[in-house]
């Protein structure tokens, strides 16, 4: 059929439009997919980075950088701005010993003063803000520690349905340095808890702005391990962190005994007067007549003076902490949300290296005075030369098992919100990392479970058993994020603890209900910390803790 050579030409001209058209559609799409999101605060606009389908956000600064006259005050304000900040890379660590120089006299420092951020990882649409908040307090006994450990990035919860959040708050002398000149210069006439308040400032800041990531500021959960385990139920415990959480999980973490001087392991509280008088130490040790000098002093003279002054620990001081939390608890005075808590099996693992048998039976008698033969009884030292498991389980219960027990008996008797207990019972091997043969549940063994980051250790191989318990752990972890409950599709049943009908989730080979471990050695170490509370065991403690004191969990 023959067509005129002017209308053939109007057709192609078309199709040539058509594809250019779709062509630049696609591209746009394209361009569009690739842009780095962008998320509005209160202090301006924020561009973070899009990574395999989230939106992740990192060093956001939630309060103004607590440097030269900020030095150990309240954190205050971070400052706005104009135009877009770029939120794509990590802040600075704050102040810390390097943990690559093993000799304390050697070590220099790492970290910036200047360093209240924190990082989000969402999947969620900005408009939605409806997903449940998870966030993340790190451990390194108050003394170190990172937000930004490969260990513990979001990218695998986020994916889960919840936005993560991480944070950093002051560590060591710069988070918990109390001194009686700071606690003259403060409106609460209170010192020492810099970084405990750095936490309740994050915390706010979500409260306000998380919505822009896609979060619920009502459906916050708190999460920690270890120092971060310890900070969590700190806050469970105050009141100026009341309304800013929903649910907490503690990981290997409490602080439930009396404050004692010295503040060794497992008793790390210590009253503001006993902190202060350590705080004068610090100050004459660094050769400052006062806090003004302090102040103006590098961070690193800060460090070194501070090297024979420890512990850096959140202290009692009648306002951020109003008492011992024991107490708090037995009266019902705390945060009464729902809590997921637990311990690993072998937590005295990971700080019983080199201790003899001998070693460790001198130190629990030194420590536990009239109590010491019943203890060494329930935790029997093994062999002349070696601290055998059952010795190190002592570790275990006085430093995190009791605690964690007596969290779960004290809420479950005067609160209402539920309480479930966990024992984590993997072993290294099981993740592909070597260990010796009696070697149970290390410290912080669970962080690559709940984070879904099994293989993160350099040459470690999970098995499949591994991966079906990390796979277990984190839809427990964010069931309970969601729901105030870790029970779900998939997972076996988690019955809550009830202090009369006790039971915990034991996970292991597989994640099983069972009844709490070591009850008998836990109810020592009960009668233990509660003559520590009467008149006798206060008396006691000062003695002990009258220089030079032990500051070693077996009293070594």
């Amino acid at each position: 059929m023959y067509r005129r050579p002017g209308r053939m030409k109007r057709c192609v001209r078309a199709r040539r439009s058509a594809i250019l058209a779709f062509a630049t559609g696609v591209l746009a799409c394209e361009l569009a997919l690739a842009t780095d999101p962008r998320a509005t605060v209160e202090q301006g606009v924020i561009e973070g980075v899009r990574e395999q389908s989230l939106d992740v956000y990192r060093g956001v600064p939630f309060a103004a950088p607590p440097v030269g006259g900020l030095r150990w005050r309240a954190p205050q304000p971070a400052a706005g701005w104009n135009g877009v900040r770029p939120a794509k890379s990590f802040a600075s660590p704050c102040v810390q010993a390097s943990p690559t120089v093993a000799d304390e006299a050697r070590r220099s420092i790492v970290g910036s003063e200047d360093c209240l951020y924190l990082n989000v990882w969402t999947g969620v649409a900005r408009a939605s803000g409806h997903q449940p908040v998870m966030v993340w307090i790190h451990g390194g006994g108050m003394t170190g520690g990172t937000a930004d450990s490969p260990l513990t990035t979001g990218e695998v919860l986020a994916r889960r349905g919840v936005v993560l959040v991480s944070i950093s708050y002051r560590l060591g002398p710069f988070g918990f340095l109390a001194h009686p000149q700071l606690r003259a210069e403060s409106a609460r006439q209170v010192s020492g808890n810099y970084g405990l308040l750095d936490m309740i400032a994050a915390l706010e800041w979500i409260h306000r702005n998380v919505a822009a990531f896609g979060g619920d500021p009502h459906q916050v959960t708190i999460f920690g391990e270890s120092a971060g385990a310890h900070a969590v139920s700190m806050l469970c415990a105050s009141p100026l962190a009341r309304g800013l959480f929903a649910r907490a999980i503690s990981e290997s973490g409490g602080s439930f005994a009396p404050p004692r001087p010295a503040g060794p392991p497992g008793e790390s509280m210590r009253l503001l007067a006993d902190a202060e008088r350590a705080g004068i130490l610090l100050a004459g040790n660094a050769g400052a007549r006062s806090i003004a000098e302090l102040r103006r002093m590098p961070a690193d003279r800060i460090m070194a003076a501070a090297s024979d002054h420890g512990p850096f620990w959140p202290v009692v001081d009648g306002w951020a902490i109003p008492a011992e939390q024991y107490s708090l608890y037995a009266e019902g005075h705390y945060n009464d949300v729902p809590v997921l808590i637990g311990y690993n099996s072998d937590e005295g693992a990971s700080f019983a290296s080199g201790m003899t048998a001998v070693e460790y039976a001198a130190g629990v008698r030194r420590r536990y005075g009239p109590f010491a033969e019943r203890l060494l009884a329930a935790y029997p030292a093994g062999s002349a030369t070696v601290v055998a498991r059952s010795g190190r389980d002592l570790i275990r219960d006085a430093w995190y098992g009791w605690h964690t027990w007596t969290w779960a008996r004290l809420q479950s008797r005067t609160g209402t919100g539920k309480v479930f207990l966990y024992f984590f019972d993997r072993h290294p091997q099981d993740a592909g990392v070597p260990a010796p043969i009696d070697s149970g549940a290390p410290h912080g063994l669970e962080i690559p479970y709940v984070f879904g980051h099994l293989g993160t250790v350099r040459g470690s191989s999970p098995d499949a058993s591994a991966r079906g318990i990390s796979e277990a752990m984190i839809r427990y972890w964010t069931n309970f994020a969601r729901n105030g409950d870790p029970n779900g599709d998939g997972v076996p049943n988690w019955p809550p603890f009830r202090e009369l009908h006790p039971v915990m989730m034991h996970i292991d080979q597989e994640a099983h209900a069972g009844a709490p471990v070591d009850v008998a050695g836990l109810t020592v170490l009960d009668e233990y910390y509660a003559w520590r509370r009467s008149a006798q065991g206060a008396r006691a403690a000062r003695i002990d803790d009258a220089p030079p004191a032990s500051t070693q969990a077996s009293g070594r």
